[in-house]
């Protein structure tokens, strides 16, 4: 049985929560998790890969058990979360790793590679979306709008990502068999979405989104002068990231590999055998 730590740090005065598990001497694996969830979304996929890797899963600030200051007191951009997760890593003495980018993690992940090329090893892009063709347009669009112009109309709209019904859409659009998603996914996420002040961290993150894509031409550059070998696996249903997204990273990264599985979103509640299968095999043949 696998031995998973559940761990805290103190990073830049912030307390991160991350787990940690694998030999310490085996290549790391850095898992950054997406919205609305936190490292909790790992916690089948850590035991298919501690066997043979060191897994560390933080938690971003404002996300899971790390610690949400308000957005008076902290400045939540993606750029300080890669800040902070950076901090992290640096303190754990990891400066080799392999990064699995997912939703929110792939900025993450993407300042991390473009600070530090040479730290990356691989990566592999669950739904991490690195350009314009991953947009699904429909959901996106309140997005648009308020990256546009912030107003009570359009952040109401946003609002609504944050009810429990939307919660539970984004781990059941484009699953075939909804049963084989556990209801603790969205109890679990919704909940931690709903700590007094959250709504604002998270309509702080919505906003800032929008500096991630003008990021996206000097990542292109990176996957080519770097050649990091790369794996997208992807749900082909997922309409927050469609799969064209996927599809392009072919453009910069022609040795990568790309797997289309018949789920949504997060494919680790659907597919985890067969994701964890294909990021097993691709981290035999990448490091």
């Amino acid at each position: 049985m696998t031995t998973i730590h559940h761990r805290y740090a103190t990073v830049r005065g912030q307390r991160l929560f991350y787990r940690e598990a694998g030999p310490a001497d085996a290549p790391t694996v850095v898992l950054l998790h997406g919205f609305p969830t936190s490292s909790f979304m790992f916690r089948n996929l850590i035991p298919l890969l501690a066997d043979r890797y060191h897994v560390i899963a933080p938690d971003h600030l404002g996300f899971g058990l790390s610690d949400a200051p308000p957005v008076d007191e902290f400045d939540y951009t993606f750029d300080a979360l890669a800040d902070l997760t950076s901090g992290l890593l640096a303190q754990l003495g990891i400066s080799r790793y392999a990064l699995y980018v997912q939703d929110y993690g792939a900025p993450v992940g993407w300042r991390l590679a473009l600070a530090d090329p040479t730290a990356v090893t691989a990566i592999i892009s669950q739904n991490g979306n690195a350009y314009e063709a991953g947009f699904a347009e429909e959901f996106w669009k309140p997005l648009r709008a308020y990256w546009q112009d912030q107003n009570p109309e359009t952040e109401a709209a946003l609002r609504q990502a944050l009810t429990l019904e939307v919660t539970r859409w984004q781990y059941l659009h484009g699953v075939a068999d909804q049963s084989l998603v556990s209801p603790d996914t969205w109890y679990h996420d919704f909940a931690l979405l709903s700590r007094p002040g959250n709504d604002l961290v998270q309509l702080a993150l919505f906003a800032d989104y929008a500096g991630n894509i003008p990021m996206y031409p000097k990542l292109h550059a990176y996957l080519r002068d770097s050649q990091v070998p790369l794996l997208a696996v992807w749900g082909r249903n997922d309409e927050i990231f469609q799969h064209e997204g996927a599809l392009a990273f072919a453009d910069d990264a022609p040795g990568s590999e790309i797997l289309l599985l018949d789920g949504g979103h997060f494919l680790l509640e659907s597919h985890l055998d067969a994701a964890a299968g294909s990021i097993r095999g691709f981290l035999e043949r990448a490091l």
